[in-house]
Order: structure tokens, then sequence, then C-alpha cells
């Protein structure tokens, strides 16, 4: 999910697990839930191309190896930074390494469900293996997920004017991101908005005339945490009969060896859209596309390209245009892209790119016999259909 969603279920979180036993168990887990995704600028993020970020998004950071080194240099970190600033004076209690290793772990773990709970999906194990796994339960951002834990972040805050001004920021910058989505034509299911809208209200109220404050709010924030788990839950409940009810349309018009999936939806809680696909098409209940990727040139440009390889990696529903008068082929997610030449979802690669492998390519015997064999229009066929079949992606039709 989105790292707001992160930082404010962390920070939840944190509270409900720990506030007791550490100060500032809410700070430590919208840190940690975060720990991530941040942990991805250490492995080169800022200077991706979209094919790699395409290739190592949720990459080795979001996988359980990964966990398992990030969680105690956290754990080290947060204690030592917790020690260094009480001696220089400045207060505060230290925390137990006990509380401060369980508040860190819930909390980091907390990142990797969230993602898993998508239909952008999760390696949890990498580096050895490379298979997504998602849900499809919720979407990749959720206004729930903003506005349940921040209401429980407010009302267990101080009354005082800076908690005051974060929480208003944030309310803002929500209402921001979801009146942009509906503005920029983003279907939303007719009660999200004044379900959103009476969350806010009540949030406003309840700070008002001091509902709750700071000695509930570990109890204020387990409420808001089980709330989220329940609409979860609820949503993965529902979603089992739309899955078998998509399966058997795909197996009905594609056969059983179709693949399929019920995509989440922005704004679209407990509504999921209907994708299944054979070696040759990909389709939807009102949509059909062809593959192609049977064609000479989409093989080669996914075999002998970094873009082509990426795209093998990352898509869950793999299509491909060739122009042949732009001498370009269109690599495609169809979760994310049906049409078009630019934006999320698309890769281009040009021709020449794949002609100077094959070229480089023929001095090598090694590297021409394989090359030959990878560019065999059955043998492509059936390598690519076991990729899209396998492979996962991303964000939610909205984040398009």
């Amino acid at each position: 999910m989105d790292n707001l969603a992160h930082a404010l279920v962390g920070a939840a979180l944190g509270r409900a697990v720990a506030d007791r036993h550490i100060a500032r168990a809410g700070l430590i887990g919208a840190v940690a839930a975060n720990m991530p995704d941040w942990a991805e600028t250490f492995t080169g993020y800022w200077g991706w191309t979209r094919a790699e970020f395409l290739a190592n998004h949720r990459g080795i950071t979001h996988s359980l190896a990964g966990a398992a080194v990030e969680i105690p240099l956290l754990i080290v970190a947060i204690g030592l930074i917790a020690r260094a600033w009480r001696r220089w004076g400045n207060g505060g209690s230290m925390p137990t390494w006990r509380w401060l290793s369980i508040c860190v772990t819930v909390t980091f773990l907390s990142h990797l469900f969230m993602d898993w709970q998508g239909s952008y999906g999760w390696r949890p194990f990498l580096p050895w293996s490379g298979t997504w796994y998602y849900l499809d339960w919720v979407a990749i951002a959720d206004p729930f997920f903003w506005l349940v834990p921040l209401v429980a972040l407010a009302w267990g805050a101080d009354r005082h004017w800076i908690p005051l001004a974060a929480v208003l920021v944030v309310g803002a910058v929500i209402w921001l991101i979801i009146g942009r989505y509906v503005l920029n034509g983003g279907i939303v299911s007719p009660w999200v908005i004044p379900l959103a809208l009476l969350i806010s209200a009540l949030a406003l109220v309840g700070w008002i005339r001091y509902w709750f404050g700071p000695v509930a709010r570990q109890r204020l924030a387990t409420f808001a945490v089980l709330i989220l788990a329940l609409y979860s839950v609820a949503q993965g409940v529902v979603v089992q009969q739309r899955k078998r009810d998509i399966r058997q349309l795909a197996e009905g018009r594609f056969g059983s060896a179709a693949t399929w999936a019920a995509l989440t939806n922005l704004g679209q809680p407990f509504k999921w859209e209907a994708i299944y696909a054979d070696s040759d098409t990909v389709a939807g209940e009102r949509w059909r596309l062809p593959r192609q990727l049977r064609e000479q040139p989409v093989a080669r440009a996914l075999d002998q390209t970094v873009d082509g390889r990426a795209m093998q990696q990352f898509a869950r529903f793999l299509t491909a245009e060739v122009d042949t008068t732009n001498r370009t082929i269109y690599l495609r997610d169809a979760r994310y892209a049906r049409a078009g030449r630019s934006g999320w979802g698309v890769l281009a690669v040009r021709m020449e790119q794949t002609r100077r492998t094959s070229d480089r390519s023929r001095g090598d015997p090694a590297i021409s016999g394989a090359a030959a064999t990878s560019a065999a229009p059955r043998g492509c066929a059936v390598r690519c259909a076991h990729v899209a079949r396998r492979g996962p992606a991303a964000a939610s039709r909205a984040a398009r």
C-alpha cells in the first residue's frame, strides 16, 4: 500500500502494542512500518530506470530474508539513538530491548502484509525465488486505511496546537488525494465518500469535545487496528466467491489452463475486476486483447533486452504490440495498461536493441545457439505464458 497508510497504520499499531512500555511507540511504529521502502534507497533507487523500478521495487528489502536483517538493525539503531538522546540530557525514558523489539518487529511486518493483501504483489522468498504472491483483497490505496488510524491517533493525542496542526495537515492531504482522484475521472463507490466525510466530522467533534485523551490512547489505537483488520478480512472473505466466479468464466472461455485474477479497484472496496488469459489472449468481461507473444520481434525483445526481461519479471498479464512503422515493440501489463504507448505498466523497446544483441551473439556460438532457441516462436510462447502466469504486479487501477 502507499506510504501514508503504512505510516498511520504503523503508528496506531505501535501504540496498540507498546505504548505503556516505551515512549513514542507511535513514532517508532511509523518509522518501522515504512522501513522496507526506505531501505530501497540504499539499493540504487534514485538511479533506477522505469524498467529497473518494475524489476526491483518490492524486492529484497521486502523479502523475509531482508526482514531478518533490517529488523535487528533497526532495533539496535533506535535503541542506541534513545540512549544517546537521554545521555545528552534531553530526558525521556529508556526503552527496554524486549518491548522495543516487539514494537519494531510487529510494525515492520505490517508493511509486508499490507503489500501482500493487494494486487501489486509481494516476493517473500527473494533472493532464492522471484515468484510474486498476492491476495487481491484491498486496493493499493484506500481512504479508510488513512482516516481510521488518523482519528485514533488524534483522539489519543494531547490537546495542543502541535498535534492538532499535524492532524489537520494530514487530513487535508488525504482529502486532496481523494479529490484529485475523483476529479481525474476515478470511479468511487457511492458509499465511500459519505462514510469518509462522516469519519472526518466525527474526528473533529471528538477532538473538540475531548471524548478521549492520552490515557485512553492505547485502547483507541487497538480499536482502530481491529477495525482495519476486520475490514481487510471481510474483503478477503467476500472476494472468495468473486474468485470462484472469475475462475469459472476463465475456464469456460479458455479452458482449464487459463490464468485469471480478481483485481482490486481504487475507490471501490468489495468490488473486483475480472481478468483472464490463455497464451494468445487477455480478456475481461467487456474487452479482449491479443498477447502477440509468439511474434519473433517480441520474443527477442523479451529475451535480449533489459526492458523486456524486467517486464517479464513484473507483468502478471503480459501483452505486446509491434509497431513496424516506428520499429518499436510496446510491452504492457494488462492490469494497468491495455492501450497507449506511455505511462505506468508500459515499456517501449526499439527493434534496433534486439538486432544489436543478435549481431553480437553471432560471434559467440554458445550465445548464438541460445538466442536462436529462445527466438523460436513455440518456445517463446510456452515460456512467456509461464512467466505471465507467475508474474504479479501492481498498484491499482487508479494508480495508472
